[in-house]
């Protein structure tokens, strides 16, 4: 009887081999992705692979606007997912660089890893992550996609940008000085709407070109007390949990907007109560550092987006004081009026 029951019993050698197998198995190493599509993200070609639809369903939410406008070798993001649902509300995931490797970590069971350098990526996630698209769009999706453009095809840059007569301006300034509220004001005035306050140096480009999100606008929720329109739009949350309303760009009263746009002049915004609107010319190669000092990349991949912001030294610069939005479009529009083609 004692000899059938050893019989039954795994041998050493078994017991060892299930736990090799389940060891294995909970690296999602051979994670089988099937579905992919190519998306277009400021123009180039991004190649999404994943095991389930509705990360598709995401990447058309944010990506699908837009169609190709440059040739070069695709970058590829891979996103699997698994059956479990570990959480019921996920956290922001915390962020850490070393040189070319980032990670993204919201929990054990919901992170992305990237190698900047050879733009390869992957995130493990599931199915908490995909309860909410804008969750999963702002935080993994969005975030693995322009971190593999800003390593190796633009420079992103804290700044909205809106065009006048033919030029181009780029509005930076802290956060609060009102980016966002004032390239939607020009825009709303017949300007061309490129970007709300993020706007991507081509790296390659010989003058200063930069890509915008010409199809959106993102507000503070203390937008809807400057513009009618806006009294019905939910407020969402975005990322770095910074809560916002996202408008489609065709909901609004914009007549002209365009993806891309030549600069010719950077505008520093500082907004004071009471103040008259009024321009001052910085001195020359102000925008380059300014730009230099709020890079959020590192190592390598800093060095090269040092360099590439160099185009900017030459371009003229000034610092907006205001407090009313007509009066600061109207001195904008004295300036583009007087800048050289």
């Amino acid at each position: 009887m004692n000899s059938v029951i050893r019989d039954k019993l795994p041998t050493l050698s078994e017991t060892q081999g299930n736990k090799a197998t389940r060891l294995q198995e909970a690296l999602r190493y051979d994670m089988d992705l099937p579905l992919c599509q190519t998306f277009y993200p400021l123009g180039y070609p991004v190649e999404v692979k994943t095991n389930d639809p509705n990360v598709l369903t995401a990447a058309t939410e944010s990506f699908g606007h837009r169609g190709p406008s440059r040739d070069c070798i695709p970058l590829r993001v891979h996103v699997g997912i698994s059956g479990d649902d570990s959480a019921a509300h996920l956290p922001e995931p915390t962020r850490r660089e070393y040189n070319h490797l980032y990670s993204l970590v919201a929990d054990v069971h919901n992170q992305a890893l990237l190698d900047l350098k050879t733009c390869t990526s992957f995130a493990w996630l599931n199915q908490s992550a995909l309860k909410s698209r804008l969750y999963f769009r702002y935080n993994f999706l969005e975030k693995m996609v322009y971190l593999q453009l800003g390593a190796s095809l633009v420079t992103d840059i804290h700044a909205a940008c809106v065009g006048r007569h033919g030029k181009g301006l780029l509005l930076c300034g802290d956060s609060g000085a009102g980016k966002s509220t004032l390239a939607y004001a020009c825009a709303r005035a017949g300007w061309t709407y490129t970007s709300d306050d993020t706007s991507y140096l081509i790296n390659d480009s010989s003058i200063p070109r930069v890509i915008g999100h010409s199809h959106r606008v993102r507000f503070r929720p203390a937008a809807k007390e400057l513009f009618p329109e806006l009294a019905d739009c939910q407020i969402t949350p975005r990322m770095e949990g910074k809560p916002s309303i996202e408008v489609s760009i065709e909901q609004l009263p914009v007549l002209h907007a365009s993806a891309e746009a030549d600069i010719h002049s950077v505008i520093y915004l500082s907004r004071l109560p009471s103040s008259q609107a009024n321009l001052v010319s910085l001195p020359a190669g102000t925008a380059t550092e300014r730009m230099q000092s709020e890079l959020f990349s590192a190592g390598e991949i800093r060095v090269k987006h040092e360099q590439v912001l160099e185009v900017f030294s030459k371009v003229p610069t000034y610092e907006l004081q205001y407090s009313d939005l007509d009066d600061a479009i109207l001195q904008l529009d004295r300036l583009a009026r007087t800048m050289a083609p």
